[in-house]
């Protein structure tokens, strides 16, 4: 494992940035599985930042740094995700079982289809206003992190842990996207709203 928390390119504390999630505020039956998470990897003590319920999520596409994207382009973005994503239907999701990262314990989300669905809706409005798309869209694979790791160290003793567990994969509903602006001064991410777009 790896220290998810090294600052990457462009990053710094005190940093925003705006971009894409999906969130899970009043999703009980995720916060259940990722509490079963937090308590299985509890024993390896600071390895792990493990995620609270607040900030779950699903990360799905950057815009670009506050103080270097306009206000206004980020205005024009969310007005043409709210018409794109107005055709996205609603829909549910299975959330787990546990994968090991080299940096996280995430959660794979199926059926990913629907998840595509958003996130292309999102690339096309930020290309219609800014032209080019920050970040490839390849590569893409949906999940949501339980837990980060902390330090580096051996594979062995958490993959014991994972392969121990009989949990419960968590089914979620997923009715909007969130443009947030997200920073990570305490190893965390952490963000406020900057808009909420309903899907249709």
């Amino acid at each position: 494992m790896r220290n998810h928390w090294w600052w990457r390119s462009g990053w710094s504390e005190g940093r925003r940035f705006y971009t894409w999630h999906l969130t899970f505020e009043g999703q009980d039956d995720v916060h259940r599985l990722a509490a079963e998470y937090r308590s299985a990897l509890a024993p390896l003590g600071d390895a792990f930042t493990p995620i609270p319920d607040r900030w779950l999520h699903l990360t799905m596409q950057g815009i670009g740094f506050v103080g270097e994207t306009k206000e206004q382009d980020v205005h024009a973005i969310v007005d043409a995700a709210q018409a794109r994503l107005a055709s996205v239907p609603a829909f549910d999701v299975q959330i787990g079982p546990a994968v090991l990262d080299p940096e996280a314990v995430l959660l794979h989300v199926h059926p990913d289809g629907p998840v595509h669905a958003i996130r292309g809706a999102i690339r096309e409005s930020i290309g219609d206003v800014l032209g080019e798309v920050p970040e490839k869209a390849e590569g893409f694979t949906p999940h949501v992190s339980v837990a980060y790791s902390a330090a580096g160290g051996p594979v062995e003793p958490i993959a014991q842990v994972l392969t121990g567990l009989d949990l419960t994969p968590a089914q979620a509903r997923i009715s909007s996207a969130e443009l947030i602006v997200i920073h990570r001064d305490n190893q965390m991410y952490e963000w406020e709203t900057f808009a909420n777009v309903p899907l249709g």
